[in-house]
């Protein structure tokens, strides 16, 4: 099984791409993050036409999040259960036979100490507090395939900074956003990225402000987090540079894992 994750940047601006891509690529499962429409203005009726199921939590100019799946969907929930943040369509889930997927598009932040940073880490600790309520024992192992994916906007170490100094203390390199990206790990969900993927030098989003893609100038913020269940059958995670280089391309790149099952 491919699984794929994208924040597209808006799904109708870019639908050429998103349908080229999809049709060479053929991943199995995409979960895409910053749709930037309702559900109803979602381009159902193309991606179906490629074989597609489509879930979407959309939202208005802003935010929004949609799994395609080539294989049924079991379940699928959109939003936090007790409705928190219930004004910001930011997360999706979705049960796809024995595999649980749950699709984020994290706050961005903007600067640290500012009020959209506190909102970041508040929106981060409810999200954290459902995982672990949702998706994780309460003791023992933990045998569910569980994969957290999506843009998270945060960075785990400097190896996912192509200037560590330049970006020490800003936005998406925090300490505090490392550690409550950390708090994942601790409930024993792994990067799978660099579960094949040791060195620096990996990234997904370059600003188009700076044309950084030119010179490689980016950050790793969008991620696989899997349970070990599901990492036991993952054979490799890549980030395609490629889509990235293509005409009026997302300002990220899609990330792929390869999953047995």
């Amino acid at each position: 099984m491919k699984l794929a994750t994208w924040n597209v940047n808006s799904v109708r601006a870019r639908l050429p791409r998103v349908l080229d891509w999809l049709g060479s690529r053929a991943p199995d499962v995409v979960c895409l993050q910053e749709i930037k429409c309702l559900d109803g203005q979602f381009p159902r009726e193309p991606i179906e036409e490629l074989g597609y199921n489509v879930a979407t939590h959309g939202q208005k100019t802003y935010n929004g999040v949609a799994i395609l799946s080539r294989r049924p969907f079991d379940e699928v929930t959109c939003g936090l259960p007790d409705g928190a943040f219930g004004d910001e369509a930011r997360v999706i889930a979705a049960t796809i036979g024995d595999l649980e997927v749950v699709d984020l598009y994290v706050v961005n932040g903007k600067e640290p100490g500012s009020d959209k940073f506190r909102h970041k880490l508040e929106w981060w600790d409810r999200v954290c507090a459902w995982i672990e309520d949702a998706y994780t024992p309460h003791s023992g192992a933990m045998p569910r395939k569980v994969v957290i994916t999506g843009d998270f906007n945060i960075t785990f170490d400097d190896r996912d900074v192509y200037d560590p100094e330049e970006w020490r203390g800003k936005i998406h390199c925090t300490d505090e956003e490392r550690a409550a990206l950390r708090r994942l790990v601790d409930l024993g969900f792994a990067d799978a990225f660099r579960a094949f993927h040791e060195e620096g030098g990996h990234y997904t989003w370059w600003d188009f402000r700076t044309r950084a893609f030119r010179g490689d100038r980016g950050l790793r913020i969008d991620h696989f987090l899997m349970s070990p269940a599901a990492l036991e059958t993952c054979s490799s995670v890549e980030i395609d540079k490629e889509e990235r280089a293509q005409d009026k391309p997302s300002d990220h790149a899609p990330v792929i894992a390869e999953l047995s099952g």
